[in-house]
């Protein structure tokens, strides 16, 4: 489990991102790099990070599935997720 200040960090940008979202886009179809600059930095869609919505496990992120590949490994061997098989050959 990912410690909770890093989570409530994440969470953090993510809420500057979506509150930013519309400004950010419009500064951009405009050219004003100036304005884009004066926008916080942790408003910036780069600065946020994909996490496993179970632990909160940044690294080895499985997109399709929004899980670490340990919570991926855990479910598909219970055979919580559908459409998963554990391979044989």
């Amino acid at each position: 489990m990912a410690k909770k200040s890093i989570l409530a960090r994440d969470a953090k940008r993510a809420k500057m991102h979506a509150q930013y979202a519309e400004k950010r886009a419009e500064l951009k179809a405009a050219g004003d790099l100036e304005g884009l600059h004066k926008l916080p930095r942790n408003s910036s869609p780069t600065r946020l990070k994909n996490r496993c919505s179970e632990t909160g496990r940044g690294r080895a992120y499985m997109r399709q599935f929004g899980l670490s590949r340990l919570s991926f490994r855990e479910h598909a061997s219970k055979g919580e997720i559908p459409g998963v098989t554990k391979a044989s050959w």
